[in-house]
């Protein structure tokens, strides 16, 4: 989450009875198991070969004023001599970031966190400001990575994130409030959170290390020192800690990385089926005891996955040996490998396990004459709505798959992710029907659009 020039107060009071609460808390649950110095237990060495490697972000953009009514009229437009557009005006946020290659000056931060961003600086800890470049971005993971000129970089080295268990000490580091770089710390409360409905693709790490706006895309930091996750989000009634935050698994991050270094997006890889999660009532059905997976309800004609030799009724256990919990965590998996790259798909069939080769495809992304001849629309990427997308059987209409910076369509507002659903009020289920109607509509577009589970009215003009 960002921070917009907002502050916490705390009374005096307040602030020693939250210290008070620590001091007596901390020996009960156990101290914290880390480094010792002078015979007590501290984090202080950790951090300070941790902390170098956190950055500050500040960004500014231009956003779009509220939309009057008024101004969509063209007879009151002229009348008045008012522009046709809505003013823009700056916005500046703050987020934070992770650096993870101090040779090419590679920065991990969230996507939320540098989204329409006209400028992006980013300040180390030894103050020194910045100027970034936008790699690439991804809304489905909420992962964006930047890339800065200079010398003398600390980098945090990445740990492995499938090795995490739920109790172990983390440490939470980012720039809550605009604040200036925070340091918190706690246990990993749950792993492989998803349904959060905050971005497409969710494997969230869950922990009550204090996490609060301004600290998304700051380190979630082991105790060796290394990266497991990049803070995303909270939970929270006033948009503060409860002790419920969410990171982004390192593992997840780098796959992302990798993608945004080679091709400046995500090419989302699949493989053809559409997938349920093993609910009680089916393992009863299917006697399947206690297996976890998700089971294939359809195989696509010529896809990927019919050529592996999937069938309906198979119930997907594991991808490249490892095990699958749920039908999400298979739309991850797939959804974050090279196209092109090879699979082994281990499948419960008829009581037997069987492993199938396969190799990825690509998504049916696509442009069309319609859509290219569209100004407004220009530098956007569509594709089919197939059950790779978290919104697949809820909505019908056509997946921006990718939104090139800088671009109209990024300047008008999409977003990759979002779900065209309707054109100046007419239903669009595919690219073709998308392309007929934009063919032969006028200079003023509105589109209604699905994003996550809020429904928007935009109109480019």
């Amino acid at each position: 989450m960002m921070s917009r020039s907002k502050a916490v107060l705390m009374s005096p009071t307040g602030l020693v009875v939250l210290l008070l609460s620590v001091l007596y808390v901390m020996p009960a649950a156990g101290a914290l198991p880390a480094l010792i110095a002078d015979g007590k237990p501290t984090l202080a060495p950790l951090l300070e070969n941790v902390t170098p490697a956190v950055v500050n972000i500040a960004v500014t953009a231009r956003v779009a004023s509220a939309p009057n009514p008024l101004l969509q009229d063209p007879f009151f437009r002229r009348f008045f001599d008012l522009p046709e557009q809505a003013p823009v005006r700056p916005e500046q946020s703050a987020g934070s970031g992770v650096i993870v290659d101090a040779e090419k000056g590679y920065v991990i931060t969230n996507h939320h966190v540098v989204d329409n961003a006209d400028e992006i600086t980013v300040t180390l800890k030894d103050r020194r400001q910045l100027k970034a470049k936008l790699v690439g971005s991804d809304a489905g993971t909420d992962i964006a990575l930047l890339e800065v000129d200079a010398e003398n970089l600390v980098a945090l080295p990445l740990g492995d994130s499938d090795s995490l268990a739920v109790g172990d000490f983390v440490i939470a580091i980012g720039n809550p409030f605009g604040l200036g770089q925070t340091v918190t710390s706690g246990i990993v409360s749950a792993l492989g959170r998803s349904g959060l409905n905050i971005e497409g693709y969710e494997d969230f790490i869950q922990t009550d290390a204090s996490i609060n706006p301004g600290n998304s895309g700051g380190a979630l930091v082991d105790l060796d020192g290394r990266l497991i996750g990049i803070n995303t989000a909270i939970i929270g009634p006033a948009g503060g800690n409860v002790g419920i935050g969410f990171a982004v698994p390192v593992n997840m991050a780098r796959s992302v990385m990798d993608q945004l270094e080679r091709h400046g997006e995500v090419r989302r890889g699949r493989l053809g089926i559409g997938i349920q999660d093993v609910t009680p009532d089916i393992a009863q059905a299917l006697d399947l005891g206690g297996v976890r997976g998700a089971i294939v309800n359809q195989v696509e004609p010529g896809s990927p996955a019919e050529d592996a030799g999937l069938r309906a009724g198979d119930v997907v256990v594991a991808i490249d040996g490892r095990d699958i919990r749920n039908a999400s965590d298979l739309r991850n998996r797939v959804g974050l490998m090279r196209v092109g790259e090879d699979v082994e798909v281990t499948v419960l069939r008829d009581g037997k396990r069987k492993t199938l080769r396969g190799r990825i495809g690509k998504s049916q992304a696509a442009r069309t004459a319609g859509i290219e001849n569209t100004q407004a629309l220009q530098g956007a990427t569509f594709q089919e709505l197939d059950n790779s997308h978290p919104l697949y059987g809820r909505v019908k209409g056509v997946v921006v798959s990718g939104v090139e910076p800088g671009s109209p369509a990024a300047r008008n507002g999409l977003r990759p992710g979002d779900v065209v659903l309707a054109v100046n009020r007419r239903p669009v289920r595919n690219t073709d029907e998308l392309s007929a109607v934009l063919s032969g509509a006028g200079r003023v577009l509105a589109l209604n659009i699905q994003r996550g589970n809020a429904q928007l009215f935009v109109v480019i003009q």
